[in-house]
Order: structure tokens, then sequence, then C-alpha cells
């Protein structure tokens, strides 16, 4: 009541001038009735009008005839937020305590009292009202520790008693705000703040607002996701000027000083270096306690300055890392600002602002979103539901890169999940990355430059996998460059898993355990594993950080360079080689339907491992057949023989529904079990030197014993 400036009404609803005995009062036509009944009175209407006929006359203030403070007139100011579900239909308008009651009064320019101030301030920061408020000065709005009422209320309603202006008096319950801190009730006050503005032109930027310089920075900025750029976008288009001031009792000053007749900013490069020199020395807390002249000098009088004691929004301060923790050590503009999704109406756009005011541009290059880490349930992490995973436990039990790969591996764009079942699936990843790295260090033990065999003369095999590396590093290459981890971990997964472990090394094994030293083949195979050592440690250790750095030293010794020193290396274009791979998707579906026929035998108990096998593929296509011609069937099914055959299957033949015109006779193979390779051959025993090897084995043999 105090604050009181106007009354509100809405320009639609009619309005009655009620008769009673407490004198004509104004009411909202279909709230009379209730009204006399609160009120205890009787009352008849002598007229009716709608609001919209009522805008501009006024009212004179409640306490006008107790003290001279308060003699004004409130006019009326017409608002289509004033309703009639309660009340009177008439909105007491206090411009300084309410956000709708400020913004109507500011749109309402006529209504401004034009001798004074637009809106008064009444209540101070600690909640009590100022000395210069007529009856109330010191009173509190809420009592000293915030809880509960002060002394304020029973003032003013005594006050309102004395000026017989209190027709009736209640309580009622109703939700208020409240500070999501410390719970304390929240009251609003209009106080003088420091602001930038957004639509006012800037002369070192050729005239052109801050809104208009963020907007093109925006158009200019890789955002990922890209969805990141319209939320961004739509937030400073339609943002109010920046509020930058905050009255608490910590925080970095606003270190101005305002003239007290007429509140002009002092600008003064001299009065700003000995605040600078002082701050830079002492810190910031030296504003507060440093008498004012000293920073003015000689040239001004404290006693006409006011020292302003402000601090500054800490968001700006945030967004100040910029130019201070960026532009000096490393540069500007920033690669990458990445933050969570929240910080689009924070840091990201803070910092932005500033960067546009000072500079004309944005202070990245790039700004990337990531979501929330959430339970394996979806629900929010919180200690009370016990659901948090603390990543310091995850790396004692499990290792830290386990949450490594599982924020590789997850689409962290989006919010993410975590917990114990998904950790488990996440070391099971890590222990086949892991086992792949042994299997390429155990089969380079002794290698040497001198094995190295080029590309053109290689099997079909390797020049495959070679192929795959060119086709991946493509993919690594893209997806590290737009922070699609995602992509790169999977793919790279996936390819140790499904072409090496599942192909390659299942088919080379035999190669490089059983293979003579000197053997085209097995050098080959010895070669391909050192491109894929080289590959490998390099788009992985951006992720297994501390893994990849252990596999490169076991290799090459602990006084080598680092892997983290590496680059990625350039792959020969003469890698890559389409019609290979096509021809190699089709022999990978052939070498399904025998190692399906295979597993079937194996079930049935019929043979205990591939290599008691001796199958038949046969193919309808002739481009099958042309296909398989020249390539060892049984290197590629891992089987001691295996034939290929135009000729019709017979019946109870196995068959894959997707691989139609394929189809394998079973058969066991015939001879002996060499001891060292474990294949059943023909050859086995022919030798009088060494009569439980097959040929190769005694070559092989032969070949290490004359080393």
């Amino acid at each position: 009541i105090p604050a009181n400036q106007a009354l509100n009404l809405n320009p639609a609803l009619e309005y009655a001038l009620v008769h009673t005995e407490r004198g004509q009062l104004v009411l909202a036509a279909s709230l009379v009735e209730k009204c006399l009944t609160r009120y205890g009175l009787q009352g008849h209407v002598v007229a009716t009008a709608l609001g919209d006929k009522l805008g501009g006359i006024a009212f004179r203030h409640p306490l006008a005839h107790v003290d001279a403070g308060y003699d004004r007139l409130s006019p009326v100011i017409l608002g289509e937020h004033v309703t009639i579900e309660d009340g009177t239909g008439l909105v007491h308008t206090a411009p300084g305590h309410g956000e709708e009651d400020f913004e109507i009064w500011m749109q309402n320019p006529q209504a401004h009292p034009k001798d004074g101030p637009p809106i008064p301030f009444t209540v101070s920061e600690d909640g009590s009202f100022y000395s210069h408020v007529p009856l109330f000065a010191g009173k509190r709005v809420l009592d000293a520790d915030g809880k509960k009422d002060g002394d304020a209320n029973g003032a003013v309603i005594g006050a309102l008693v004395a000026a017989g202006g209190l027709l009736a008096k209640g309580k009622l319950r109703h939700d208020y705000p409240h500070s999501w801190r410390s719970k304390a009730p929240v009251i609003f006050r209009n106080t003088p703040q420091w602001f930038i503005a957004m639509d006012r032109p800037i002369a070192d930027h050729g005239g052109k607002t801050l809104r208009e310089l963020a907007l093109n920075a925006i158009d200019e900025t890789q955002f990922l996701p890209a969805k990141g750029r319209n939320r961004l976008r739509s937030m400073v288009e339609g943002r109010p000027d920046w509020v930058i001031s905050r009255q608490r009792a910590w925080g970095v000053p606003i270190t101005v000083f305002v003239q007290k007749d007429g509140g002009e900013i002092l600008r003064d490069a001299e009065v700003n270096e000995r605040v600078a020199a002082a701050v830079a020395k002492g810190g910031t807390d030296v504003w507060f306690t440093t008498d004012p002249q000293v920073f003015l000098g000689s040239k001004y009088k404290a006693s006409d300055y006011e020292r302003v004691d402000d601090i500054i929004d800490v968001w700006f301060e945030s967004g100040a890392t910029h130019a201070f923790v960026i532009e000096k050590p490393f540069g500007w503009p920033a690669d990458l600002y990445l933050e969570g999704s929240d910080q689009h109406r924070g840091w990201f756009q803070s910092s932005l602002l500033e960067a546009c005011g000072t500079r004309g541009r944005a202070p990245y290059k790039t700004v990337l979103t990531h979501g929330f880490v959430l339970d394996e349930k979806g629900y929010k992490q919180s200690k009370s539901l016990g659901n948090v995973v603390e990543p310091q436990k995850v790396a004692d039990q499990n290792g830290i890169e386990i949450m490594r790969i599982w924020a590789a591996s997850s689409d962290f764009t989006e919010d993410l999940r975590l917990g114990p079942e998904i950790l488990k699936a996440n070391v099971e990843t890590y222990r086949k990355l892991r086992n792949t790295m042994r299997y390429i260090l155990a089969n380079l033990k002794g290698w040497n430059e001198g094995e190295r065999v080029a590309v053109k003369d290689m099997p079909e095999l390797e020049r495959w996998v070679l192929h795959r590396l060119s086709e991946i590093d493509g993919v690594v290459r893209a997806g590290y460059a737009g922070y699609d981890f995602n992509r790169v971990f999977s793919t790279v997964f996936n390819f140790c898993t499904t072409d090496l472990s599942s192909v390659y090394f299942d088919i080379r094994k035999d190669t490089l355990y059983c293979d003579a030293p000197s053997s085209l083949r097995r050098r080959a195979a010895r070669t391909v594993l050192d491109h894929l050592f080289n590959c490998l440690t390099a788009w992985l250790a951006p992720v297994m950080v501390f893994t990849m750095e252990e596999v490169w030293r076991t290799r090459h010794g602990g006084d080598h360079d680092s892997v983290h020193l590496r680059t990625f290396p350039e792959l020969p274009a003469e890698w890559a080689d389409k019609a290979l791979a096509d021809r190699w998707q089709r022999l990978r579906d052939l070498r399904r339907v025998v190692t399906g026929a295979l597993e079937i035998a194996r079930r049935d108990k019929v043979i205990g491992a591939s290599l008691e096998a001796a199958p038949t593929l046969h193919v309808a296509s002739a481009d099958d057949a042309t296909l398989l011609k020249g390539l060892d069937l049984a290197e590629i099914a891992i089987t001691s023989a295996a034939h290929v055959s135009t000729a019709p299957a017979p019946d109870g033949a196995f068959r894959l529904d997707d691989v139609p015109g394929v189809a394998v006779a079973f058969a066991r193979a015939s001879g002996s079990k060499c001891a060292r390779c474990w294949k059943i051959l023909p050859d086995v025993g022919k030798s009088q030197a060494h009569p439980h090897l097959c040929q190769r084995c005694e070559a092989a043999v032969t070949e290490h014993d004359r080393a």
C-alpha cells in the first residue's frame, strides 16, 4: 500500500458505482453482491460503465488523510490481466513490487508523475521500509530471519483503520515465491540496475546493435548438434537488455563512479588505471574498503560522486574467460566451446554477447552441446535415490578407461544413461579391444623391416584388410573432426570384432603360428599386423588413453615417443579397392554357409573342431564358382580340406535363407592329424624324419632348425 501508484481495471469488464453507508464504491458489476456480503454492507447500484470508459480517472491514496507524504492520486490504468475470479475487479498496482505492475506502468507513461521518479523505491535490500517512507520507515516486511511476517503489515493495517480506509480484513493462504536455495519467501522490489543495451547502435561496429552482431555471429558459428543454433538464436532474438548488476555482499564489483548531480558516469583513464592497479595488488575487495578519494585523485571530489557498490553478474564474469583465459596464452577465437544444453542461456550466450560487443564476432568457431547423465532407468542421478555413479569408484574398480569408453560410445548430444549393467557392457568392450591389441603384439614379436611385403605381392585377404583400413581412416578423420566420437569408436570397435577377430585373425592364426618365417603369406600377414598396430593405436589413443600408450610402449620400449605425440598415419591411396571389397563381401557370405554347416556337425557331436571337416560347397552361380577359383576354401573356412562344386547339392545339404543358391555337404577330413598344425591331411606320416608332421610343418621345422 505505501508503494501504490495506480489502480488497474479491465477495459472489457462492466463496472458499477455502488452507493453504501460507507460511501460510493466502484466494483466489477458481477462481483457487487459478493463484495457487499464480504464487507458487511448494504448498497445499491447507481450507474454502470465499461472499464474502457474509466481510464484516466484517479483515486486519492487511502493514506492521504493520515500523512501528507501520501497526498497523491492513483490513476486508473487499463489492463487485460485484471480478472473477476475474485476480489473487486480493480487491482492495486505497485510497480516497484510486481512484474505485471511494473510492465503495465512502463507501458503507460502518461500515468507517471511529472515531478518525481517514475517508480518510487520503498523497501530496502534488508526487507525494511526506507527511511524516506512516511509512517513506516524501518518497519520490516519480513522478520530478521526472513521466515515470517515482520511488523510492517500490522502497521499498514493500523494506518488504514486510522484513515477510515479499511472496509474489512481477513486472512487467506496462497502460494508465494520462495528462494530455491534458502527456501525463504521472496520480496519483489524495483531497484536501479546496470544494463547492457541490446538494440543501441555501436559506433565501433558500423552502427550495428549488439543483437545484430550476435545474430550474425551465430550464423557464422558451427553448432554440434545443429539444433543448438536455433536454440541460441531464438534466445538472442527475444532477450531484453542484459542486466549485469547484482546486490550481494560478495562478488566482483562494478568499479564505476557516478556523479551525484546529474547521474553521469565518470569516464577517466587515470582513475580506471588506479582502480585496476589496486585490484591487481589487493584483490577486488579493495574497491569496497579503500577511501574513494584515493581512486579519484586530486582531480575530483569524493563528495561529488557515488561509488557503485553493486557486483557484476557472474555470467558476465564467466563470459569474460574468452579474453582472460584463452586470448593471451592460446590465441583468439577458441576452436571449441563445450558445455551442457543449459548453457545456451548461460555461458554460451554471455561469452557471445561480450565478444560481439568488444570484438564484433563470437569468441568461438564451434559450439558443442552435451546432455546430462541419468541412471540406467532414465532418472536423474541423486544421492537421496542412491543411484549416483561416481567416476572415482568406477576408476578404482575397473580403471578410468571404462568411463572413457562409455563416454565415447554414447550419443553425448542427448541425455546419457549410466549404471552398473551399462558399465559391465563397457568392461566387455574393453576386454575385446585389449585382446585385439594383445593378438597383434604377440604376432609381431621379432618383426623386422626385411619381412615387409609390397601390397601388390600380398594375398587377397591381406589386401582386403588394407582396403578396410583405408575406408575406416576416412570415417575416423571425419568423425573426430566433427566430434562424432560415437561413430569413430563404434566403427573401430566393429572392425576389430567383426572384420579382424571373427574373420582375419581367425583365418590367419594358422598361417601366423604354423607357416615358415620365410613364407610370403606369413610375411604379408605380419606386414598387415604392423599396419593395423600403427592405425589402431593412433585411432584409439584419444579414447583409450592409457591402454594405447601401454600398447605402444610394450612394442617400442619405454624410451620411445609417446603414442600421443603421433598424428594419424597417412594411408596410401592404392589400399582402396572397391572391387576387391565387393568380392570379399560375397566370399564372407559363402563362408557363413560353410561355418553354419560346421556348427551343426559340432552341435551333433559329429566333429569336435572344424579341422576335422572337409566340406563341399555347392554353388549354383557361375559367378560364385569363378569367385572361388584360385582361392583355398579350406583356408578361408578353417577346415583341413574343402571342395567347390557346381553340381546340384544333395538332399539334406545345409543352406542359409539369406544366401540363396548355395549349399554345403558335410564330410569328414581324411588322413592323419598333424601334431603341429592339427590339420587332418593325407601327407602326414610321409616323412621319416618327422612322421607326425604334414609337409608344410616339416618344412617350417626344418627352416627353423637351419636358422
